[in-house]
């Protein structure tokens, strides 16, 4: 189960300096954050300033207001106010500048190169009772409250009786890793992790797009 701390991530500046991103994951992972080689993008951006955004050509961007109140992002000349936890899609290529009515925002930034991925934000209200399992190509971010994460039963363990006699097979019972403020969960196919607790998450989706062969 892997685990990103946020607390461990480096803040890096903006593309024009007009804030500082901290950047959870990208893909591929070679490549810097500041040279755009990358496809996709999950960050966390501290927005204390009016200005402009930083352009991405060719990508799409996703934009979450996860603390704070209320984002005033106009995008090329269209005025829309993102409220916090509503996902916002638009173009990277656009002209985009955000103001700040009710001061600083912290926002969620998924940004996808378009025609290639796909990137989804969904938040949702964490339950105690169930737990939220958080699947390969997905990442988990803590926005709010108290929760931990276990990593899930392995479906081959779980589809024929163990064989091991040193009890092994009870690796799904490992215990619960509490999580922090922002830490985000990455996701699996082998053994998907589960988050319990009280709070908010944001699962984020990026999706490879499939191309029709003619």
């Amino acid at each position: 189960m892997e685990i990103i701390r946020f607390a461990e991530l480096k803040p890096e500046p903006w593309r024009n300096g007009g804030g500082v991103t901290r950047e959870l994951a990208s893909h591929p992972k070679a490549a810097s954050a500041q040279d755009g080689a990358w496809d996709w993008r999950v960050s966390i951006a501290d927005v204390g300033s009016a200005g402009d955004f930083s352009t991405f050509p060719g990508m799409e961007r996703v934009i979450t207001v996860i603390d704070g109140e209320l984002l005033l992002l106009t995008v090329d000349g269209e005025e829309h106010p993102l409220e916090k936890y509503r996902p916002f899609r638009f173009s990277g290529e656009a002209a985009s500048a955000s103001a700040l009515p009710t001061g600083d925002i912290r926002d969620l930034n998924v940004i996808a190169r378009a025609g290639e991925f796909k990137g989804y934000t969904s938040i949702i209200e964490l339950s105690k009772k169930r737990a939220h399992p958080v699947f390969e190509g997905q990442l988990a971010v803590l926005l709010e409250g108290k929760a931990s994460a276990s990593p899930g039963a392995d479906p081959a363990e779980t589809a024929e009786p163990a064989d091991s006699s040193d009890g092994e097979a009870a690796a799904p019972t490992a215990e619960p890793v509490e999580l922090g403020r922002y830490d985000a969960v990455v996701g699996s196919d082998t053994r998907s992790p589960e988050i319990l607790g009280r709070g908010f998450l944001a699962v984020i989706s990026i999706d490879r797009v499939e191309h029709a062969h003619s």
